[in-house]
C-alpha cells in the first residue's frame, strides 16, 4: 500500500533547503495581538485531539466551530480567534469536502528559483508575492508559501501585511503544536498535510534527514539538530519526531485509488502554467 510519507520523503532535500532559506519568522507576530488579555487566551495547551468531536463541530452549522464560520474569521484577519478556534480550523479541514492531503497548487513552484535567493529585486519581490498569494488562495494551509510571503512583504517594507500573515502562520503552527509533543507515537503531532511535518521540524531547530512510516498511520522523521540547537540543548537533542497522519493517509487512499506504483516523478512538483491560467489582479 502506497504511503503518502514515501512520496514526501523523496522531496526532503528541496523542502528543507527551501524552508531553511526563508525562516519562519513567527516570533514577532505577538505584536499583532491587541491586549494582554488576548495574549493570555493564546497560551498553548497541549492535548491529544478528539477528532470525532472536531469533525462533528466543524460540520455542524449551529456550532461556533463550524468550518465556514472559522474560515470567515480567518480571512478577515480576526485577531480574536482563540487557540481552540485555530485548532478546530486547522484539524477540521480534514473533514471538509475539498480536503486532499496530496493537494498542490499549480502556482506553488513557479518562483522556486527566485525564492532561494538571499535578496530580491523589486520585480522579483512582486512576482514572488503574486504567486504566493495565488497559491494561498488555492490552499490557505500552505505554510511554506505563507513563510515566503512574510519574507518578501518584509523586504518590501509592507510591515502591516507581513504581521497579518506572520500572525496566521504562528497560530496555525501553534494548532499543530497543541496536539502533542512529537516525542513518541502516543504524543505524536497531528498534521493535515505531510509537508507540515517538515515545517514543524524546522521550527524546532532541526533538519529532517529521513522518514519512516509506521502502521497504521504515523510518520517518524529522523532529524539532526542545527548548530544553534545543538549548542542550546547539548545532550538533550532528540533524534526524531512522530506525526499522526491516519486521517490524511485514509483520505489519500480514498481520493487517489490509482495503481500505487503510479507515483509522480516528484512529489509536490507543480504542473506548468501559462499566463492565461493566472487570474487578473
Amino acid at each position: 500500500m502506497l504511503k503518502i510519507s514515501s512520496l514526501i520523503k523523496r522531496t526532503v532535500p528541496f523542502v528543507v533547503a527551501a524552508i531553511m532559506a526563508v525562516p519562519m519568522m513567527v516570533s514577532n507576530a505577538q505584536s499583532a495581538i491587541p491586549s494582554a488579555e488576548a495574549a493570555s487566551k493564546r497560551k498553548i495547551v497541549v492535548e491529544k485531539p478528539d477528532l470525532e468531536k472536531i469533525k462533528k463541530a466543524t460540520l455542524d452549522p449551529a456550532s461556533p466551530f463550524y468550518f465556514p464560520k472559522l474560515m470567515a474569521k480567518y480571512t478577515r484577519n480576526d485577531t480574536t480567534m482563540t487557540n481552540e478556534e485555530y485548532r478546530n480550523f486547522y484539524l477540521g479541514y480534514m473533514f471538509q469536502e475539498d480536503y486532499d492531503p496530496y493537494r498542490t497548487s499549480p502556482y506553488s513552484g513557479v518562483t522556486d528559483d527566485m525564492r532561494l535567493k538571499a535578496k530580491h529585486t523589486k520585480e522579483e519581490i512582486d512576482t514572488i508575492r503574486k504567486y504566493a498569494e495565488l497559491s494561498l488562495r488555492d490552499n490557505p494551509f500552505d505554510l511554506r508559501q505563507m513563510s515566503f510571503l512574510v519574507h518578501v512583504l518584509k523586504e518590501k517594507r509592507k510591515d502591516m501585511s507581513a504581521k497579518i500573515w506572520e500572525y496566521r502562520l504562528e497560530h496555525l503552527l501553534g494548532a499543530i503544536k497543541s496536539t502533542g509533543t512529537g516525542e513518541d507515537i502516543e504524543n505524536a503531532w497531528y498534521v493535515i498535510y505531510p509537508m507540515h511535518e517538515y515545517d514543524m521540524v524546522q521550527l524546532m531547530g532541526y533538519e529532517a534527514v529521513d522518514a519512516q512510516f509506521i502502521d497504521p498511520g504515523y510518520d517518524h522523521l529522523i532529524v539532526t539538530p542545527d548548530e544553534e540547537t545543538r549548542k542550546r540543548l547539548r545532550d538533550k537533542v532528540v533524534s526524531g519526531f512522530y506525526f499522526n497522519v491516519e486521517v490524511p493517509q485514509a483520505q489519500y487512499e480514498l481520493k487517489h485509488p490509482e495503481d500505487p506504483n503510479d507515483v509522480p516523478a516528484e512529489a509536490g512538483a507543480s504542473e506548468d502554467i501559462s499566463d492565461e491560467d493566472v487570474p487578473e489582479e
